[in-house]
């Protein structure tokens, strides 16, 4: 395959693509060709679903959201249970796949970028069972409000490295990773966790986040005899969502809903610009500089979005729009009184559309909110917010 062959596959209508140094692309492109020469390999995809299923703990439920349902009114709402995983969210799939794949192409070190922290500990958790090192880069403000997850990536045996520049959030993190590989690509393996970045990231981690509608689509079917009216799922970078959409793209009837924080709405304010590597659309201020993010969800704290979700946002066939903090908090604790499900403040931006959707929708109609991860690293800030 050529290399401008490999280049048009990173592309989602004007987004997408690979605009990084020629030493980068290089190596980029050879990830992709290995990628395209293993994702359909029957001895890697059964590598892969034996560790989905014996050690990541899949395939997990759908479980219907009877409480919340309830006192909501409107439409029924199920939640694919994403916090269940191994390590306590979506990001494990993704990590494991990548991980299987640089053994392969025979990296000897795994990097990672990590915002709420939950793709570290995944990333951390894989090589570990592997047997790779690996050296995290994270934003300094978010080690501080991710400590704990920093205790479990060095605990799980990374070197977690808190990068304090610019505003010391996801965006300066990925900075740095990206640094990290061009400096040593010949034998290190950079594992991003969003489905961003350039080709061939965006398709590799859908490819490794279908698992998610793969299943709930068969769940739902199973449990309702129908498809759903729409799927919920938070949007940052984009990851679970992309994951959560994939098999759906082809149902025209089902509304794909990704759900931005109003702290740093992306799609909804932003606009085409190349950003770390590719197009996408992206959060500017008049001068064309990065806009300041502040969500309170760290995984959700990043000026870009996957080149696919700008491409469904222009083409129509997805829906975006924004939870408040404050909706996205109310949310956090809604479910866990209701259902005794304590969600990340990242899917509790999911949690707060949904519901405000349910009572839009008849009693009939099915909403699948893709529950992206547990809510256990957030307790402590929570704690402190709803104390102040």
């Amino acid at each position: 395959m050529s290399r401008e062959s490999i280049a048009e596959k990173g592309y989602f209508g004007e987004f997408g693509g690979s605009f990084v140094p020629a030493e980068l692309k290089e190596v980029l492109d050879r990830i992709g060709s290995e990628f395209d020469r293993y994702k359909d390999d029957p001895d890697f995809l059964e590598e892969y679903r034996y560790y989905l299923k014996e050690y990541v703990g899949r395939e997990n439920p759908l479980t219907f959201a009877e409480n919340l349902t309830d006192k909501i009114g409107g439409a029924k709402i199920y939640l694919k249970r994403e916090d269940l995983n191994h390590t306590g969210a979506h990001k494990i799939n993704n990590a494991l796949g990548q991980i299987l794949l640089a053994k392969r192409i025979g990296a000897k070190r795994i990097i990672a970028e990590t915002g709420a922290g939950q793709h570290g500990v995944a990333t951390a958790t894989a090589s570990a069972m592997l047997g790779l090192p690996c050296t995290i880069y994270m934003g300094k403000v978010d080690t501080e409000r991710q400590a704990l997850n920093v205790f479990r990536m060095e605990l799980l045996g990374a070197e977690v490295v808190a990068v304090d520049k610019g505003r010391g959030r996801l965006k300066e993190a990925v900075d740095e990773a990206f640094a990290d590989l061009v400096a040593n690509q010949d034998d290190t393996f950079f594992l991003i966790g969003s489905a961003v970045g350039p080709y061939p990231y965006p398709e590799m981690v859908k490819y490794f986040q279908s698992i998610i509608s793969e299943e709930s689509k068969r769940q739902i079917l199973e449990k309702e005899g129908k498809l759903p009216a729409a799927v919920v799922a938070c949007t940052g970078g984009g990851s679970n969502a992309i994951g959560s959409f994939a098999n759906y793209v082809a149902d025209k009837e089902v509304r794909l809903i990704g759900v931005e924080p109003a702290e740093a709405a992306s799609i909804s304010e932003g606009v085409p610009a190349e950003f770390q590597g590719y197009r996408s659309l992206t959060l500017l201020d008049e001068d064309g500089n990065l806009k300041p993010t502040n969500s309170i969800a760290a995984g959700l704290d990043y000026q870009g979005v996957g080149p696919e979700h700008s491409y469904l946002h222009a083409t129509g066939r997805g829906e975006y729009v924004t939870a408040t903090g404050q909706e996205a908090l109310e949310a956090f604790q809604q479910l866990s009184k209701i259902e005794g499900i304590i969600p990340a403040l990242e899917s509790s931006h999911a949690v707060a559309h949904a519901m405000k959707l349910a009572t839009e929708l008849d009693k009939d109609d099915v909403i699948i909110v893709n529950l992206s991860g547990r809510g256990d690293k957030d307790v402590h800030q929570v704690f402190d917010m709803l104390k102040k």
